[in-house]
């Protein structure tokens, strides 16, 4: 599924890079300690692209104040990778300057955040809102955007007067589809994964709820564990998309209203869903619903821009069907 969000169109940015070596301290400011956060961007080279940006963005006095900040800092080679995914050009990302605005704050933390202090797989809440998350993958610490791209910290905990710098290897893209949305992406791969789930909801009426704010997190039963059911039920797919009914009762059984990422499952407590019952899920991510029936969470987070999914391989269901 990853893959075929990644191969959906992006938002129009673009930018110049330069290749050159990773920070390693701040100029200028080695009597005194290291400046505020531009003060260490401007004196490194590989982050001319990042303080243009900043600049055109008019964010420069936001990051030069007193905070403390945590700056994931895209070095120009990310810029460069970022202008080659979506062939565009400098000049569109500095003249759209809302657009910068929300990235680059999406960048930004409102509090210092040194690498030892990251909760690996936890949700991280930027100054524009939305969420990413970081985690520790063969010993480095590797973020999961908005849009399920990935970025790696190539080096943490820079120092800055008003907080701290990571450098990241790509730039980072808000969430722009819902949990709704995201099914409907993922439909677009070979093949498609969530064709059923998408028409349920639509039938059962819940495009609309699903869209909203939330948060939310969504167990998605595939196409394969949808034919399991109607095998189990010994119904036709129409059959079962007319019973709106029934469709909202186990839809909404796989809805938790909050934000539940992989590393925040309580293992072995009750869950308690948009439908009112609950279920349990094991150390093995292997989910024991109402009726006793167990599903297998075949993926895990899924970003959305109000929400989470994790993919599972049956349908839940709150309570035994006869």
């Amino acid at each position: 599924m990853t893959n075929a969000l990644n191969r959906r169109q992006l938002l129009a940015l673009g930018t110049a890079a330069l290749a050159s070596p990773l920070l390693t301290a701040c100029d200028g400011n080695s009597d005194n300690g290291p400046g505020n956060l531009i003060d260490v961007a401007r004196s490194q080279a590989q982050f001319s692209t990042l303080v243009a940006a900043v600049e055109a963005a008019g964010l420069t006095s936001t990051l030069q104040g007193a905070g403390p900040f945590t700056l994931f800092a895209p070095t120009n080679d990310a810029f460069a990778a970022l202008l080659t995914e979506l062939g565009t050009t400098q000049e569109a990302l500095l003249a759209d300057t809302a657009l910068l605005t929300a990235v680059l704050q999406y960048h930004v933390l409102g509090a210092k955040v040194p690498s030892s202090d990251v909760t690996p797989g936890a949700p991280v809440s930027p100054l524009a809102g939305g969420y990413f998350k970081i985690d520790d993958m063969d010993g480095g610490l590797v973020i999961t955007d908005g849009r399920n791209r990935t970025a790696l910290i190539t080096q943490a905990n820079v120092a800055a007067s008003n907080g701290v710098i990571h450098v990241i290897d790509h730039v980072l893209l808000p969430a722009d589809l819902t949990v709704v949305g995201t099914a409907q992406a993922a439909n677009s791969g070979t093949p498609p994964e969530f064709t059923v789930l998408v028409q349920a909801i639509q039938a059962a009426g819940l495009v609309e709820a699903l869209s909203a704010a939330g948060p939310f997190t969504v167990f998605a039963p595939t196409d394969a564990a949808f034919g399991s059911l109607l095998t189990e039920l010994g119904v036709t797919a129409d059959e079962l998309l007319a019973n709106t009914s029934l469709l909202t009762t186990v839809l909404t059984y796989h809805v938790v209203p909050a934000l539940v990422l992989k590393a925040q499952v309580p293992v072995g407590q009750a869950i308690a869903t948009l439908q009112g019952a609950s279920f349990t899920v094991d150390d093995t991510l292997t989910i024991t619903d109402g009726a006793g029936r167990t599903a297998a969470i075949v993926q895990t987070d899924v970003l959305a821009s109000n929400g989470v999914i994790h993919v599972i391989d049956h349908v839940l269901l709150p309570t035994a069907l006869t």
